[in-house]
């Protein structure tokens, strides 16, 4: 049979001719390029002039491809991420998933407006992922979210120590004990162990030596008095003289002080 010419070609098949512009990102620079299809045959493809519309897709599309380690995941993104990590698996909706398949799928819900400021040879990892995420939380809900999953949470010694939240993997959810670590002497007559999320989940709390080394780890602070404290005192009084050990934990007072002697 002969060979269809492509003049004849795009003549017989101009319902089936399809312009569209592809863009991609290579070197932080955006590139954009006008590709004739007819069918699914390729007919020409032609480098053209990025628009300002094509910066947020362009980046989008490149984050996806690279995953969500090509962004600058700060302690601060990591905590924030953590606790909504938590309320998802606790409360459910409408607090967001922030799995990695979640993110990815919604880049433009949270990432939107900083992959359109984007900028020719930009770097994603200059993103403030901290407040990228806080565009997930909802509404009313996020008035209670310092409440229900805190940053900080306060001691008896009147100190405040940092809360770690797991952070969740490629799925909707996240299987560990969000944890507090403190000094053993700052949580002196602590009876009931926090909870977070309403109340659903207890703290698990790493009690450190005055050089900050692991005693106990126990999500049973009153357990944890009645009982395996009286052995902890023994070996390290003598160990730390400087820092109280008292006989009776519930009735001394906390502190992040040594001893005046």
């Amino acid at each position: 049979a002969a060979a269809l010419a492509e003049d004849d070609a795009l003549r017989l098949g101009t319902h089936q001719l399809v312009e569209e512009r592809t863009t991609a990102v290579v070197d932080g620079r955006i590139r954009v390029r006008l590709v004739r299809r007819l069918g699914a045959i390729p007919l020409a493809s032609t480098p053209t002039a990025a628009r300002a519309e094509d910066t947020g897709p362009a980046f989008a599309a490149h984050l996806r491809e690279l995953g969500l380690d090509a962004l600058d995941w700060t302690e601060a993104a990591r905590s924030l991420r953590g606790r909504l990590a938590l309320l998802r698996r606790e409360l459910g909706e409408p607090w967001p998933d922030v799995s990695d398949t979640a993110l990815l799928d919604r880049i433009d819900a949270w990432l939107g407006p900083d992959l359109e400021r984007m900028r020719p040879g930009g770097s994603l990892r200059r993103i403030d992922l901290a407040q990228a995420l806080r565009r997930l939380l909802p509404w009313p809900e996020a008035a209670r979210f310092d409440e229900l999953a805190p940053e900080r949470l306060p001691l008896p010694s009147g100190s405040t120590a940092r809360v770690e939240y797991p952070q969740p993997t490629g799925t909707d959810d996240a299987v560990e004990q969000p944890v507090v670590s403190a000094k053993l002497q700052e949580v002196f007559g602590l009876a009931e162990t926090p909870r977070l999320a309403g109340g659903r989940v207890p703290v698990l709390f790493h009690l450190l030596s005055p050089a900050r080394r692991p005693l106990a780890v126990t999500s049973d602070l009153r357990s944890f008095w009645n009982g395996p404290y009286q052995e902890v005192r023994r070996e390290m009084r003598g160990r730390y003289p400087k820092h109280p050990w008292p006989e009776d934990p519930w009735t001394a007072q906390a502190t992040a002080r040594t001893r005046t002697r």
